[in-house]
């Protein structure tokens, strides 16, 4: 993998520096995984803390253009934008290539305005997702939120604990299970129905 010199330095916000800002995010659950990342990015911790510093900065911004153009803005032009539809609603799907998870894409879902609706990591299209059977199958960063949900279906969708955040109840190996999720990402796997706290 190559990554963009000093992603969190001063200057251009690219993807580089926005790998580190979802980084920070997963190592409140899986702080080894998420710093070995970073370290095979060649990124050190106060790039890491600039980088998000910077990123909080543009998303509270008065002048901030909204979601969808600054993920245009850090990330360039996307893979891919199809038009969807979810129940009744039109959306466009946008697809982004991070260098850290080469299977996945960063899909922003926006409506018609421009308001996006959902942001998150899914699996890359034409990627074989994993072989979800058993609890054991479930380890951290394996799976998106719709992965776990198709193979362990019916799940509930249950509230996150930030934005960026979500969790499924369900049952796996006949037992009922919490799976969390940072940015869509499959970072922890509690048991019984209350969640687990960071």
């Amino acid at each position: 993998m190559t990554a963009n010199p000093r992603p969190g330095a001063r200057g251009a916000f690219g993807p580089a520096a926005f790998q580190l800002v979802l980084l920070r995010r997963m190592a409140d659950f899986q702080p080894d995984l998420a710093e070995e990342a970073r370290l095979r990015m060649g990124a050190g911790l106060a790039e890491q803390r600039e980088a998000n510093k910077r990123w909080q900065a543009m998303v509270r911004s008065p002048r901030s253009r909204g979601a969808l153009a600054r993920y245009r803005s850090v990330l360039g032009p996307p893979e891919s934008a199809d038009r969807r539809t979810i129940g009744d609603l039109e959306c466009e799907a946008l697809l982004w290539r991070l260098p850290l998870w080469p299977g996945l894409r960063f899909e922003v879902l926006a409506a018609p305005d421009g308001a996006v609706w959902n942001e998150w990591l899914v699996r890359a299209p034409g990627v074989p997702g994993p072989v979800l059977e058993t609890a054991d199958d479930l380890r951290p960063w394996s799976a998106t939120v719709d992965e776990v949900a198709r193979a362990f279906a019916p799940v509930r969708p249950m509230e996150g604990t930030a934005p960026t955040r979500w969790r499924l109840a369900f049952t796996a190996s006949g037992r009922p299970r919490v799976a969390e999720f940072t940015y869509g990402l499959l970072q922890r796997v509690t048991d019984g129905g209350a969640p687990g706290t960071n």
